[in-house]
């Protein structure tokens, strides 16, 4: 993938890791100080939306990890707690 040929990150091959890779390649780019004023801007915009899809990526994979973490302090909750016993 070249910088005059920029991958848009709604590719649904898109992994997390390959997006970060990306903006990787396009901080190097941009610091070489190579890129024309039009790759530039064009740069710009696909390192944002790959910013987005990978914020977008760690939001999710937060989520799934709350959710695991408040599942199992209800098992523990559940585990620890004797049988009820109604008055």
């Amino acid at each position: 993938m070249s910088a005059a040929d920029p991958r848009p990150p709604a590719d649904p091959g898109l992994t997390y890791e390959q997006a970060v890779a990306r903006i990787e390649e396009i901080i190097r780019r941009l610091d070489s100080g190579q890129a024309g004023l039009r790759e530039t801007l064009a740069l710009v915009k696909e390192g944002r939306d790959l910013v987005e899809y990978c914020a977008g990526e760690l939001d999710t994979v937060g989520q799934g990890l709350e959710e695991l973490r408040l599942d199992d302090l209800v098992a523990r909750l559940e585990g620890t707690q004797g049988p009820r016993t109604d008055p």
